[in-house]
């Protein structure tokens, strides 16, 4: 299993394509971070504008914390159409290369090479957001150091500075999940097609159609979206929150984990299916 596993992945990183989204992420956290540099004490002074009159800031508010909070909440949303790149990709890029038959006729069961795909798929998902994470929060705070963070949602918290990494951390692992679950579509997609292209699509298209339904206040739609995975994507916000809402995190995790199971477990029905003589 392991061999297989180190295959994929070899496989993986030999497409140029495996590393649009860590170039992406190279480009775009450095230039936000330079723009936060030039204007960011504008921005800061914008977000508490309303507080200003009743209360004193002291302290370096504007500091790799804030940086990466922010980053996180541009960002994370995009990752998903970089995922789908190399998800998508991973059985149909076999059926493209006309690989499959070498590929099934292995001494190995398809459900092992089912699943050491599936397992690279994830790995490379971690890597990206591990990259996003050294660049946005660990690149940051060399830049603009640490200091306390404020968040500023429907209620505004103000963290402690040795209150802050853990919650980084669990945002970052809630958020390997969430898009895990994006990984597991893209992948179960790629078991339909000979393109990686329709995978590609198709995933991303689902994403759009469920946030739209998300946002249309109809009944249907009310009775639907707890089971909507795009509607957890950003949950990891709840780390950021004082107390933190466990329930609400399980509730999330589980729906996330079904998908996950449900993708991948279809994936495996359609790939042992799979008539190689054609």
């Amino acid at each position: 299993m392991i061999t297989l596993l180190r295959i994929e992945l070899f496989k993986i990183f030999s497409k140029w394509r495996s590393y649009i989204g860590f170039i992406a992420i190279g480009v775009l956290v450095p230039v936000i971070q330079i723009d936060l540099m030039l204007r960011g004490q504008q921005y800061l002074e914008f977000l508490t504008q309303n507080l200003q009159q009743n209360f004193v800031f002291v302290g370096n508010f504007l500091n790799g914390y804030l940086i990466g909070n922010i980053v996180l909440n541009a960002l994370l949303l995009q990752i998903p159409f970089l995922i789908t790149l190399v998800a998508g990709d991973l059985l149909a890029g076999e059926a493209t290369a006309g690989t499959y038959r070498m590929l099934l006729t292995r001494p190995v069961s398809r459900t092992k090479v089912i699943l050491s795909k599936f397992l690279a798929g994830i790995i490379y998902t971690n890597l990206i957001l591990v990259w996003l994470a050294l660049i946005s929060l660990g690149l940051s705070i060399l830049l603009f150091g640490t200091g306390e963070l404020i968040v500023i949602a429907e209620t505004i918290t103000i963290f402690a500075k040795d209150d802050i990494v853990w919650r980084f951390a669990l945002a970052y692992g809630y958020a390997a999940l969430s898009m895990s679950v994006v990984t597991a579509l893209g992948f179960m997609f790629s078991s339909l097609v000979e393109n990686a292209i329709g995978p590609i699509v198709a995933t991303l298209a689902i994403i759009i159609v469920f946030l739209i339904l998300q946002s249309i206040n109809l009944e249907f739609f009310a009775f639907i979206r707890p089971y909507l995975f795009t509607s957890y994507l950003h949950k990891w916000r709840v780390f950021f929150t004082e107390p933190i809402d466990y329930s609400e995190l399980g509730t999330a995790i589980a729906v996330m984990t079904g998908h996950i199971a449900t993708f991948f477990l279809i994936t495996l029905y359609i790939f042992k299916k799979k008539d190689i003589q054609s």
